[in-house]
């Protein structure tokens, strides 16, 4: 039988996408290869036909999930960064971590993974969403201060929040990281 052109990338693709859900969901070193090829419905004798090894594909993952969330954040050019920040410094945001931000996800394991890892998590942190909310007008391969400011204070009230084991103090973050500087 023979597969459409397109075959192998969109396995790859799914691949990459039930990845960065689970990882995000249950730490970088919380899953294993066979599991995140159970998930995505095949079977763990075909992941080297898609990936060289395990570092490849988690750095896809997490480039694919922060590439999903700057889109759910920043795709509407006609929204603004009151939007962008409602959405991410929501309480859905902190109870589902397997659809959201990488960073706040993630972010605090990525130090101790492989370089080709810590360099997907490195082109995350730079701010660019934010800053291109912030700054309608910069067309600048560098954010500004106060964005990375805004981001870091986004990612840390999420952090906070799924850290918090009390309701009110968790809204109360959210809630003050929506004050922009």
């Amino acid at each position: 039988m023979r597969y459409p052109l397109d075959h192998k990338e969109r396995v790859r693709a799914r691949i990459i996408e039930a990845a960065s859900r689970a990882l995000r969901k249950d730490g970088l070193a919380g899953v294993s290869i066979p599991a995140l090829m159970k998930k995505a419905g095949l079977t763990h004798g075909g992941f080297y036909a898609h990936f060289k090894d395990r570092e490849e594909l988690v750095a896809e993952a997490v480039r694919f999930a922060y590439s999903e969330t700057g889109e759910r954040l920043f795709g509407d050019e006609d929204a603004g960064i009151e939007q962008a920040l409602g959405i991410y410094l929501s309480p859905e945001h902190v109870r589902g971590p397997a659809g959201g931000c990488v960073l706040a996800a993630l972010g605090t394991e990525a130090s101790h993974q492989s370089p080709v890892v810590r360099r997907s998590f490195a082109e995350a942190a730079r701010g660019r969403g934010v800053d291109a909310k912030l700054h309608t007008e910069r067309k600048t391969k560098q954010p500004s201060d106060a964005a990375l400011a805004l981001a870091a204070q986004m990612v840390g009230a999420v952090m906070l929040a799924r850290l918090v084991d009390d309701d009110a103090l968790a809204k109360r973050l959210l809630a003050a990281a929506r004050q922009i500087p």
